[in-house]
């Protein structure tokens, strides 16, 4: 059987849409199914896997961070990188800009040629835009 691949370029950074969690949901129902995934991160998404997020207390709802359960991009990138069959690269030039160099095992620094070459080598690509 020919190997699938998929190829997607991010460009919103955590928690401001849902782009980043549908885009998240969708690398790991194809890296279930066996697909080999490439993600380009691009603008605000090089964000997505900064070592430095935290998860937080919910002082409206009166809960401490246990009880609140807060998930975080770091943590749901960590664990599709560790399910293998995923390439993450963070464009440099927008790493630079937003000073996201503290990133989590296995995220790649690149730039925009990598993502051509990725989309090049795929079966299929989907571009997740901003606004």
């Amino acid at each position: 059987m020919k190997e699938r691949r998929l190829t997607l370029a991010l460009m919103d950074p955590p928690y401001e849409s849902a782009n980043s969690t549908t885009a998240l949901r969708i690398i790991s129902a194809a890296l279930e199914r066996g697909i080999d995934v490439n993600v380009f991160a691009y603008e605000g998404a090089v964000c997505l896997p900064l070592k430095d997020q935290a998860p937080h207390a919910n002082p409206v709802k009166g809960t401490s961070v246990e009880e609140e359960e807060h998930p975080t991009t770091k943590a749901f990138i960590s664990s599709l990188l560790a399910m293998g069959k995923l390439t993450w690269v963070n464009c440099g030039l927008c790493v630079d800009e937003r000073g996201a160099t503290n990133v989590v095992d296995g995220v790649k620094r690149g730039s925009p040629a990598d993502f051509f070459k990725m989309a090049s080598e795929s079966t299929n690509t989907l571009v997740i835009p901003t606004k």
